[in-house]
């Protein structure tokens, strides 16, 4: 497929995805709809070789969240749980200091 933007030409090959009929059927609003399923999960290429103002990185983490062990992300689902609440509690604390006049760098 032929795509142009900003005056930029270049070609798309979107991914070709198969799926199968699911049983769960219905209509909305006079329209027929029907579930599918995935026959096989489409796995994605990370993109390589990021440069940004000639400083090249790589984009997300190196391990997805399929490779991670259970173990692991609990770990993560705990500490980012942990950290939300210390925000929480810090926001708290402050408004609280600021209310009562006390300097929030002395608590």
């Amino acid at each position: 497929m032929k795509l142009s933007y900003r005056g930029v030409s270049y070609d798309y090959n979107p991914p070709v995805v198969e799926t199968t009929q699911g049983q769960t059927a219905g209509k909305y609003r006079g329209q027929d709809w029907r579930f599918r399923n995935l026959k096989k999960a489409p796995v994605l290429q990370p993109t390589k070789n990021l440069v940004y103002r000639g400083v090249s990185y790589q984009r997300g983490d190196t391990q997805s969240v399929a490779e991670q062990s259970v173990q692991q992300q609990s770990r993560s689902l705990f500490y980012n749980r942990e950290q939300a609440r210390r925000n929480r509690q810090q926001s708290m604390l402050n408004r609280t200091a600021e209310e009562v006049g006390l300097n929030a760098q002395t608590i």
